[in-house]
């Protein structure tokens, strides 16, 4: 069973930093897609940003630049690490997993994923609140 446990949120003041983290177990695919999502109040879930099992890294455009995603394949542990922080970045913040197909898969698959939000896995989420 695929457990999903994120850790790192909180809250900070704009132009700060948070990194938050993903605990990955009970996870067996060799080919996979790992992303970020978020929901604020009253929107929609939103994917943030991906990395697949190549690390190849997607992001949605409100991102690009501030957010880094990353992954510690021997921790087995996922990460984003958000600088420069702004006031609409406020959301649950929830980490996902889905599978790949073997034995090769495009570059956009898991952008194409993470723009559809379908992904197999995913956590409880962590909080991050962005004071202005």
């Amino acid at each position: 069973q695929v457990q999903l446990v994120e850790s790192g949120g909180g809250s900070v003041q704009s132009g700060g930093s948070l990194r938050l983290s993903c605990a990955a177990s009970g996870y067996s695919y060799s080919n996979y897609c790992m992303g970020w999502f978020r929901q604020a109040p009253g929107k929609e879930r939103e994917g943030v940003a991906a990395i697949d099992s190549y690390g190849r890294t997607s992001y949605v455009d409100s991102v690009k630049g501030r957010f880094t995603i990353s992954q510690d394949n021997a921790k087995s542990t996922l990460h984003l690490q958000m600088d420069s922080l702004k006031p609409e970045d406020t959301a649950m913040y929830y980490c996902a997993a889905a599978s790949a197909p073997p034995p090769y898969y495009p570059r956009d698959y898991c952008a194409r994923r993470l723009l559809k939000g379908d992904f197999d896995h995913w956590g409880q989420g962590t909080q991050v609140t962005v004071s202005s």
